[in-house]
């Protein structure tokens, strides 16, 4: 399996970064864990074929993780897509889906399209399957609008990925992360605390704990990417690949 950072910058750009979007894919799989609001570009930059991708995971429904949904499915509608499509995430979604559709093009979430979409909510702590694809939430903490807030840790093809999203520190990012393969984690501060994000100070105090097998930082503030050269853990880049 490879993860690909489609874009891993805070909503902000910082570093001229791309909004969260990873790309996870192997034999059986092939889905995006969050669509931020640049998502559509960046993954025409990295020539990935949209409309092979079967599932997409949504952490929470602020716009850097969440407003590409209606570029990627009005690109679908366009590109004349066939295959199912299935969009996952926190309660509410069908709702939020729709009236992001409607704030960015009129009447587009009521267009009729040419394939079959399927808008799932999940339950925290309640495991899922998406064909060979177990996807478990944890809720995390990240304030109190464009929300519920979701981690997730994915079981598909053997590995582990689990993915903290925006937060900060919460003890449901122990199981959720316990000795993942890949654990790819918020570090948007270096040490100081911003409420509802995880600085890699706080992280780095539960490492023991989680033991993930290979962690890689991401969502940087211009705090942590000044710091890149130094810092001991390794950190995201946009068109990164990690082979698993």
């Amino acid at each position: 399996m490879q993860l690909r950072f489609v874009g891993c910058g805070d909503a902000f750009g910082s570093g001229g970064r791309s909004n969260t979007c990873f790309h996870l894919t192997g034999a059986h799989t092939n889905l995006l864990i969050d669509c931020g609001a640049s998502s559509l570009p960046a993954l025409k930059r990295l020539g990935i074929a949209c409309n092979d991708v079967a599932l997409i995971l949504i952490t929470h429904f602020h716009g850097d993780h969440f407003a590409g949904l209606p570029f990627l499915l009005l690109d679908a509608q366009f590109s004349r897509r066939t295959q199912p499509l299935v969009i996952a995430g926190p309660a509410g979604i069908a709702t939020r889906l729709t009236q992001v559709m409607e704030a960015m093009f009129e009447h587009s979430s009521s267009t009729p399209r040419k394939f079959e979409l399927s808008v799932v909510e999940l339950a925290p702590e309640q495991p899922v399957r998406f064909g060979d694809v177990g996807v478990t939430p944890f809720p995390v903490v990240h304030g109190n609008s464009g929300g519920p807030f979701l981690g997730y840790r994915i079981e598909a093809e053997g590995k582990v990925v689990a993915y903290t999203a925006d937060t900060e520190w919460t003890d449901s990012l122990i199981p959720l992360g316990r000795e993942a393969d890949l654990l790819v984690a918020e570090a948007y501060t270096f040490d100081k605390p911003v409420k509802n994000h995880l600085s890699l100070a706080a992280l780095e105090a539960h490492l023991d704990e989680i033991r993930p097998k290979r962690l890689v930082l991401t969502h940087m503030s211009d705090d942590m990417l000044r710091r890149l050269p130094n810092l001991p853990h390794e950190t995201a880049h946009d068109g990164m690949t990690i082979d698993l």
